[in-house]
Protein backbone atom coordinates (compact mmCIF):
# COMPACT_ATOMS: atom_id res chain seq x y z
CA UNK A 1 0.00 0.00 0.00
CA UNK A 2 1.44 3.45 -1.03
CA UNK A 3 -0.57 6.82 0.22
CA UNK A 4 -0.40 8.98 -2.45
CA UNK A 5 -1.49 12.82 -3.55
CA UNK A 6 -2.31 12.35 -7.32
CA UNK A 7 -3.42 15.29 -9.44
CA UNK A 8 -6.61 15.32 -11.92
CA UNK A 9 -6.04 15.38 -15.57
CA UNK A 10 -9.27 14.19 -17.29
CA UNK A 11 -12.85 13.39 -15.34
CA UNK A 12 -15.24 12.87 -18.23
CA UNK A 13 -17.97 11.13 -18.54
CA UNK A 14 -17.77 7.71 -20.97
CA UNK A 15 -21.43 6.26 -20.96
CA UNK A 16 -24.82 6.73 -18.89
CA UNK A 17 -23.98 7.72 -15.11
CA UNK A 18 -20.19 6.58 -15.49
CA UNK A 19 -17.14 8.96 -15.62
CA UNK A 20 -13.23 7.84 -16.53
CA UNK A 21 -10.91 10.15 -13.74
CA UNK A 22 -7.43 10.08 -15.17
CA UNK A 23 -4.69 10.75 -12.23
CA UNK A 24 -1.03 11.61 -12.66
CA UNK A 25 1.85 11.50 -9.96
CA UNK A 26 3.58 8.70 -7.96
CA UNK A 27 0.85 5.73 -7.58
CA UNK A 28 3.53 2.81 -6.76
CA UNK A 29 3.06 -0.66 -8.29
CA UNK A 30 -0.52 -1.61 -8.89
CA UNK A 31 -1.49 -4.90 -10.52
CA UNK A 32 -4.54 -5.68 -12.50
CA UNK A 33 -7.19 -6.68 -10.19
CA UNK A 34 -6.35 -4.12 -7.22
CA UNK A 35 -7.70 -1.23 -6.08
CA UNK A 36 -7.40 2.81 -4.89
CA UNK A 37 -9.28 4.17 -1.72
CA UNK A 38 -9.73 7.77 -2.37
CA UNK A 39 -10.09 10.22 0.43
CA UNK A 40 -12.86 13.04 -0.35
CA UNK A 41 -13.84 16.37 0.96
CA UNK A 42 -15.87 16.42 3.85
CA UNK A 43 -16.34 12.72 3.47
CA UNK A 44 -15.90 10.55 6.62
CA UNK A 45 -14.93 7.28 4.57
CA UNK A 46 -12.66 6.93 1.40
CA UNK A 47 -14.06 5.40 -1.97
CA UNK A 48 -12.66 2.63 -3.46
CA UNK A 49 -12.46 2.40 -7.06
CA UNK A 50 -11.01 -0.75 -8.88
CA UNK A 51 -7.75 0.21 -11.26
CA UNK A 52 -8.13 0.21 -15.43
CA UNK A 53 -5.52 1.32 -16.28
CA UNK A 54 -1.25 1.71 -15.10
CA UNK A 55 1.08 3.32 -17.48
CA UNK A 56 3.95 5.90 -17.46
CA UNK A 57 2.65 7.41 -14.21
CA UNK A 58 -0.84 7.78 -15.00
CA UNK A 59 -3.55 5.92 -13.19
CA UNK A 60 -7.33 5.27 -15.05
CA UNK A 61 -10.11 4.96 -12.95
CA UNK A 62 -13.80 4.39 -14.27
CA UNK A 63 -16.70 4.71 -12.16
CA UNK A 64 -20.08 5.02 -11.96
CA UNK A 65 -22.48 7.69 -9.94
CA UNK A 66 -24.35 6.32 -7.14
CA UNK A 67 -24.46 7.60 -4.19
CA UNK A 68 -23.00 11.31 -2.49
CA UNK A 69 -19.23 10.16 -2.40
CA UNK A 70 -19.32 9.68 -6.73
CA UNK A 71 -21.46 12.37 -7.42
CA UNK A 72 -19.15 14.25 -5.94
CA UNK A 73 -16.21 13.10 -7.60
CA UNK A 74 -17.47 13.44 -11.27
CA UNK A 75 -17.70 17.74 -10.35
CA UNK A 76 -14.15 17.25 -9.55
CA UNK A 77 -12.23 19.37 -12.06
CA UNK A 78 -8.71 18.88 -14.07
CA UNK A 79 -5.64 20.22 -11.58
CA UNK A 80 -7.44 18.90 -8.09
CA UNK A 81 -5.50 17.05 -5.91
CA UNK A 82 -6.44 13.54 -4.62
CA UNK A 83 -5.15 11.78 -1.29
CA UNK A 84 -5.06 8.44 -2.58
CA UNK A 85 -3.98 5.02 -0.96
CA UNK A 86 -2.85 2.79 -3.89
CA UNK A 87 -1.97 -0.64 -4.60
CA UNK A 88 -4.79 -2.22 -2.45
CA UNK A 89 -5.90 -6.08 -2.57
CA UNK A 90 -4.81 -9.09 -4.34
CA UNK A 91 -5.22 -8.91 -7.53
CA UNK A 92 -5.73 -11.30 -10.35
CA UNK A 93 -3.41 -14.17 -10.78
CA UNK A 94 -1.94 -14.03 -14.46
CA UNK A 95 -0.02 -17.18 -14.62
CA UNK A 96 -3.47 -19.43 -13.95
CA UNK A 97 -4.52 -18.06 -17.61
CA UNK A 98 -3.54 -21.32 -19.94
CA UNK A 99 -3.28 -19.47 -23.42
CA UNK A 100 -6.64 -18.61 -24.26
CA UNK A 101 -8.74 -16.39 -21.05
CA UNK A 102 -11.35 -15.51 -21.05
CA UNK A 103 -12.85 -11.80 -19.01
CA UNK A 104 -16.33 -11.43 -18.09
CA UNK A 105 -17.21 -7.94 -17.31
CA UNK A 106 -20.55 -6.60 -16.03
CA UNK A 107 -21.37 -2.60 -15.54
CA UNK A 108 -18.83 -1.19 -13.74
CA UNK A 109 -17.06 -4.72 -13.06
CA UNK A 110 -15.29 -4.03 -16.64
CA UNK A 111 -12.64 -1.33 -15.80
CA UNK A 112 -10.41 -4.07 -14.08
CA UNK A 113 -10.60 -6.16 -16.92
CA UNK A 114 -8.87 -3.56 -19.33
CA UNK A 115 -5.76 -3.82 -17.36
CA UNK A 116 -5.67 -7.45 -17.06
CA UNK A 117 -6.19 -7.51 -20.93
CA UNK A 118 -3.19 -5.81 -21.41
CA UNK A 119 -0.84 -7.72 -19.17
CA UNK A 120 -2.16 -11.15 -20.61
CA UNK A 121 -2.17 -9.97 -24.44
CA UNK A 122 1.77 -8.70 -23.34
CA UNK A 123 2.18 -12.39 -22.31
CA UNK A 124 0.91 -13.65 -25.63
CA UNK A 125 -2.30 -14.90 -25.00
CA UNK A 126 -5.64 -15.23 -26.80
CA UNK A 127 -7.17 -13.31 -24.70
CA UNK A 128 -11.89 -13.21 -25.10
CA UNK A 129 -13.94 -10.44 -23.54
CA UNK A 130 -17.63 -10.78 -22.84
CA UNK A 131 -18.83 -7.38 -21.77
CA UNK A 132 -22.40 -7.01 -20.14
CA UNK A 133 -24.23 -3.90 -19.67
CA UNK A 134 -28.44 -3.15 -19.56
CA UNK A 135 -28.71 -1.10 -22.10
CA UNK A 136 -26.88 0.10 -24.69
CA UNK A 137 -26.41 4.26 -23.29
CA UNK A 138 -24.32 2.24 -20.38
CA UNK A 139 -21.71 0.55 -22.81
CA UNK A 140 -18.23 1.26 -22.73
CA UNK A 141 -14.55 0.22 -23.36
CA UNK A 142 -16.00 -2.18 -26.45
CA UNK A 143 -13.69 -0.47 -28.74
CA UNK A 144 -11.02 0.36 -26.33
CA UNK A 145 -10.62 -3.84 -25.80
CA UNK A 146 -11.15 -4.62 -29.48
CA UNK A 147 -7.78 -1.86 -29.79
CA UNK A 148 -5.87 -3.69 -27.44
CA UNK A 149 -6.83 -7.13 -29.99
CA UNK A 150 -8.75 -8.45 -27.74
CA UNK A 151 -11.87 -11.19 -28.97
CA UNK A 152 -14.86 -9.10 -27.81
CA UNK A 153 -18.87 -10.04 -27.30
CA UNK A 154 -21.33 -7.61 -25.68
CA UNK A 155 -24.49 -8.13 -24.43
CA UNK A 156 -27.56 -6.12 -23.30
CA UNK A 157 -29.84 -7.07 -21.19
CA UNK A 158 -33.10 -5.12 -23.70
CA UNK A 159 -31.23 -6.39 -26.30
CA UNK A 160 -30.23 -2.61 -27.70
CA UNK A 161 -27.03 -3.55 -28.36
CA UNK A 162 -25.17 -6.73 -29.52
CA UNK A 163 -26.16 -9.98 -27.84
CA UNK A 164 -29.64 -9.88 -26.03
CA UNK A 165 -29.19 -11.06 -22.33
CA UNK A 166 -26.53 -11.78 -19.83
CA UNK A 167 -22.91 -12.53 -20.08
CA UNK A 168 -24.06 -16.55 -19.78
CA UNK A 169 -25.25 -16.01 -23.45
CA UNK A 170 -22.31 -15.07 -24.87
CA UNK A 171 -19.20 -17.08 -23.30
CA UNK A 172 -16.37 -18.28 -25.00
CA UNK A 173 -16.34 -22.35 -25.96
CA UNK A 174 -12.68 -22.70 -25.61
CA UNK A 175 -11.56 -21.21 -22.95
CA UNK A 176 -8.63 -22.36 -20.93
CA UNK A 177 -9.47 -20.14 -17.85
CA UNK A 178 -11.56 -16.78 -16.58
CA UNK A 179 -11.54 -13.90 -15.00
CA UNK A 180 -14.50 -12.38 -13.94
CA UNK A 181 -15.71 -8.98 -12.30
CA UNK A 182 -19.30 -7.81 -11.84
CA UNK A 183 -22.57 -7.57 -9.51
CA UNK A 184 -23.49 -10.60 -7.11
CA UNK A 185 -26.34 -12.29 -9.68
CA UNK A 186 -23.39 -12.42 -12.61
CA UNK A 187 -20.58 -14.28 -10.33
CA UNK A 188 -22.92 -16.08 -8.80
CA UNK A 189 -24.71 -17.63 -12.46
CA UNK A 190 -20.61 -18.03 -13.74
CA UNK A 191 -20.18 -19.80 -10.80
CA UNK A 192 -21.77 -23.35 -12.60
CA UNK A 193 -19.48 -22.68 -15.68
CA UNK A 194 -17.31 -25.76 -15.76
CA UNK A 195 -13.95 -23.74 -15.86
CA UNK A 196 -11.49 -22.95 -13.27
CA UNK A 197 -11.21 -19.53 -12.75
CA UNK A 198 -11.35 -16.62 -10.52
CA UNK A 199 -14.34 -13.79 -9.24
CA UNK A 200 -13.31 -10.18 -8.28
CA UNK A 201 -16.04 -8.90 -5.60
CA UNK A 202 -17.50 -5.74 -5.32
CA UNK A 203 -18.11 -5.39 -1.65
CA UNK A 204 -19.02 -2.13 0.24
CA UNK A 205 -15.59 -1.53 2.60
CA UNK A 206 -14.38 1.28 5.51
CA UNK A 207 -11.03 1.20 5.53
CA UNK A 208 -9.89 -0.77 2.41
CA UNK A 209 -6.91 -2.47 3.85
CA UNK A 210 -8.01 -4.70 6.30
CA UNK A 211 -8.20 -3.26 9.80
CA UNK A 212 -11.97 -3.03 10.23
CA UNK A 213 -13.14 -6.18 9.08
CA UNK A 214 -16.41 -4.45 7.44
CA UNK A 215 -16.13 -6.41 4.13
CA UNK A 216 -15.51 -9.87 5.58
CA UNK A 217 -16.89 -12.98 3.81
CA UNK A 218 -17.24 -16.52 4.16
CA UNK A 219 -15.71 -18.92 2.16
CA UNK A 220 -14.69 -22.49 2.34
CA UNK A 221 -11.46 -21.81 4.25
CA UNK A 222 -13.47 -19.21 6.82
CA UNK A 223 -13.66 -15.88 6.70
CA UNK A 224 -11.74 -13.66 4.72
CA UNK A 225 -11.66 -9.79 4.49
CA UNK A 226 -12.50 -8.66 0.44
CA UNK A 227 -10.52 -5.46 0.98
CA UNK A 228 -7.07 -7.91 2.01
CA UNK A 229 -7.61 -11.53 1.19
CA UNK A 230 -9.41 -10.35 -2.39
CA UNK A 231 -10.95 -8.94 -3.69
CA UNK A 232 -10.40 -11.98 -5.81
CA UNK A 233 -10.99 -15.34 -5.12
CA UNK A 234 -10.41 -18.66 -6.98
CA UNK A 235 -13.83 -19.56 -8.21
CA UNK A 236 -12.95 -22.88 -5.98
CA UNK A 237 -12.74 -21.02 -2.63
CA UNK A 238 -16.65 -19.81 -3.05
CA UNK A 239 -19.70 -20.49 -0.66
CA UNK A 240 -23.05 -19.98 -2.23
Amino acid sequence: MKQSTLTIIENAPLAKNVFRMRLAGEAGENRPGQFVNIALPRLFLRRPISVCDYENGVLTLIYKTVGRGTGAMSLMPAGEKLDVLCGLGNGYDLGAAGQSPALIGGGVGVPPLYYLAKELIKKGKDVSVVLGFNSAEEVFYEEEFRALGCGVAVTTADGSHGVRGFVTNALPKNASYYYACGPMPMLKALASWELPGEMSFEERMGCGFGACMGCSMMTKNGAKRVCREGPVFKREELLW
